[in-house]
């Protein structure tokens, strides 16, 4: 865990009466928690602060693993990844991959440059393939991500790419009798479910066992109702009233079938007919995976529905000492392992039992949602805002990666009894598979995004001496919420909202407070396009032919070298240096002479800046020095009038030289004496880039 944190508060002088705004050193806190590469998220993220310094380091780690996984694709974009490194099912060339776009989505509406989310959508909702690996519910994130910056154009332009995969559901997952969806558990993301698992009578779980699930239900409710209300947007109200008629047909069927008075809760009902499995029965118990109606206010406001969160905090149900299991202990197979990965024979994933921060995060959205649409299930007192803090508090701690010598390091699943993750391969670590800082953002300290000019903050913080969020964009507006419990951390008492610099309401209490804003267009960021891109190792895919990278070092690793131009960027320190999950091309040990890594565009390009990634800790450094160097019809030549400062080390340096056309261009540097160096990405643009965010 990191030292405690240093002050980090500026005082500003308010016009409203005489308050005392008190604004967070966001240069410093970027320097604390991201070191060299602060510059990237200086602008780009909302700085936080609370007085609980779990939340507030996975706050900022959260970040840094949202950078890490925008994939630069070149010509179309950024993606997000859900994995650190590519796997073998996700999409290629891009590593797509649908199961967590979700949470992809909420993260990067709270990020100030728009570029990364309206990329992504756009890459899903014009792709010329199925974008549908697993079950979804994209179409509701991303208007859930247009109720934050409310640019409408962003969105009606998506509708008809929206309308295509809703309706490729509706085609293959679809029973018409019972008017519901039914997923194989494994396509919904969730191997080893109970309805798996007995499908096969407790022999294995990893295929089988369709239902019709509450999540892919919940899901297309959510993308139906986000649907109706972007053609509301689009004024095509046809599409409107079909999708709106569709979401309530689902909103009944789920209330009357996948309700089980019995559990007091939304369950499976069978798909599948086998010999233990019959169609339409209910599978026998419980699974976290009850909660998602609530993800999207699909149930109805009433005592009967309201009683399953009891469930939640009950240590025999859900409740672990170490987190929230996916089902209960009393299942004849819970923590049954079936599954081991053939290389090293370690667990692999299941989801009869461990804890997982996908569902986690699902449940505390949908919790937030209870405390934001529900009173009547509130006033039963079932659930508390303080339960909600408790599982966000014993979330924040499965960061903390007991396996990794205590390093922030989240991985794919966790075991409720000791915290501890039990999967642990090379492709689990710092896995994108979840949400946090949406979570702390829509959820503890309560912005609750509206389509309306309001700003409606309905804080959950209730344990909490104090917090700030400030730097938040929203209907292009700058806001920051503040709690002061008494006083002593802002020098004022309770809570404060702010728009621009004025103090717009407060109250002395923790609770629900709404005004009214004027939407404004918010700030609109930079798109500069990469040439140097090649977004897979063409000796093991079959690809575009260009960008090639090479280097000067015989029998380099094929993987590491394209690596160096694959778009992406981490620069995250591992207990022990393997060069396992580490991104780049490094070099051997340096001897004094030089190396170069290639570029070959395959036809003359016009360049004119770069990029420079460069990784070090204490065996790895960066260059002594360095010089950009193009092929002419003359030869290797130095650029023309290059800028080239000094490597920066875990961050990023910018270069740029006289505007050139060239088929090749290559980095030449001299590693330290002693050490390697890693050169973790190499960018190329034809433009001046010089990392300005916004235009």
């Amino acid at each position: 865990m990191a030292a405690l944190r240093p002050t980090t508060l500026l005082a500003l002088i308010s016009s409203f009466s005489s308050q005392v705004i008190a604004g967070l050193n966001r240069s410093a806190l970027a320097k604390q928690y991201f070191g060299n590469d602060a510059p990237w998220y200086q602008d780009r993220i909302p700085f936080f602060e609370t007085s609980d310094t779990n939340i507030t380091e996975v706050y900022y780690y959260r970040w840094n693993v949202f950078r890490a996984h925008q994939r630069d694709l070149g010509a179309q974009g950024y993606i997000t990844t859900e994995f650190i490194d590519d796997v073998s099912w996700q999409f290629f060339p891009s590593a797509f991959l649908d199961d967590a776009t979700q949470f992809h989505f909420n993260e990067a509406r709270w990020c100030r440059d728009r570029r990364f989310r309206l990329d992504h959508a756009n890459f899903i909702y014009s792709a010329d393939f199925d974008v549908r690996h697993f079950s979804e519910n994209m179409a509701a994130a991303v208007y859930d991500a247009y109720l934050v910056d409310g640019v409408q154009s962003d969105i009606t332009a998506l509708l008809d790419g929206m309308i295509k995969v809703y309706d490729a559901w509706q085609h293959d997952h679809f029973d018409t009798s019972k008017q519901l969806y039914f997923i194989e558990p494994l396509l919904d993301a969730t191997e080893y479910t109970i309805s798996s698992i007995d499908a096969s009578c407790g022999v294995d779980g990893f295929t089988g066992g369709d239902g019709f699930r509450p999540s892919i239900n919940a899901y297309q409710y959510g993308n139906a109702i986000a649907i109706a209300n972007i053609a509301a947007l689009a004024g095509r109200s046809d599409i409107q009233d079909d999708y709106r008629t569709r979401a309530e047909l689902l909103k009944t069927n789920v209330q009357n079938h996948l309700w089980n008075s019995t559990y007091q809760h939304f369950i499976d009902r069978y798909y599948a007919n086998t010999s233990c499995a019959t169609y339409w029965d209910f599978i026998r118990g419980r699974e976290l995976v009850g909660y998602l109606p609530w993800l999207h206010n699909l149930p109805d406001d009433v005592p009967e529905y309201a009683q399953a969160w009891a469930h939640l905090t009950n240590s025999n149900k859900f409740a672990g000492t170490f987190g929230l299991r996916t089902t209960e202990p009393t299942y004849e197979y819970y923590m049954a392992q079936y599954r081991y990965d053939a290389g090293t024979g370690l667990r692999e994933c299941q989801w009869n039992g461990p804890t997982w921060p996908y569902q986690t995060s699902q449940v505390l959205s949908a919790l937030a949602n209870v405390f934001d649409q529900y009173p009547k299930t509130v006033a039963e007192g079932i659930i508390t805002a303080r339960d909600y803090m408790n599982i966000l508090s014993q979330y924040a701690s499965y960061h903390y990666n007991k396996n990794r010598g205590g390093y922030l390091n989240i991985e794919e699943d966790y075991d409720a009894s000791n915290g501890a993750p039990i999967v642990g391969l090379d492709r689990s670590s710092h896995y994108f598979h979840s949400s946090f800082v949406d979570l702390v953002i829509s959820g503890l300290v309560g912005i609750r995004p509206s389509a309306e000019d309001i700003l409606d903050i309905n804080p959950l913080g209730v344990n909490l001496d104090y917090f700030r969020l400030e730097g938040v964009i929203y209907h292009g507006n700058e806001i920051a919420v503040q709690w002061d419990v008494d006083g002593s951390r802002y020098g004022t008492q309770g809570l404060v909202i702010e728009v621009g610099n004025a103090t717009v309401a407060t109250s002395s209490s923790l609770k629900r407070l709404s005004v009214n804003i004027t939407r404004q267009a918010p700030p609109q960021p930079l798109a500069p396009v990469a040439k140097s891109i090649q977004l897979q190792n063409l000796k093991l895919h079959a690809g575009p032919a260009y960008p090639v990278g090479s280097v000067s070092v015989p029998n380099s690793d094929s993987n590491k070298v394209q690596d160096a131009i694959d778009g992406r960027i981490w620069f995250f320190q591992e207990p022990t240096d393997t060069y396992t999950i580490s991104h780049g091309w490094q070099t051997p040990a340096g001897d004094g002479s030089e190396v170069w890594y290639m570029i070959d565009f395959g036809s003359n390009t016009a360049v004119t800046s770069g990029l420079l990634a460069f990784f070090a800790n204490a065996t790895v450094g960066v260059p002594e020095s360095y010089r950009i160097e193009v092929n002419s019809t003359s030869g290797w030549k130095a650029v023309a009038n290059p800028v080239t400062p000094s490597v920066i080390e875990n961050g990023i340096t910018w270069t740029s030289w006289e505007t050139v056309n060239t088929s090749q261009i290559r980095l030449v540097f001299t590693p330290p004496l002693g050490s390697p160096s890693r050169l973790v990405e190499w960018k190329v643009y034809s433009d001046f880039v010089d990392g300005t965010v916004f235009v």
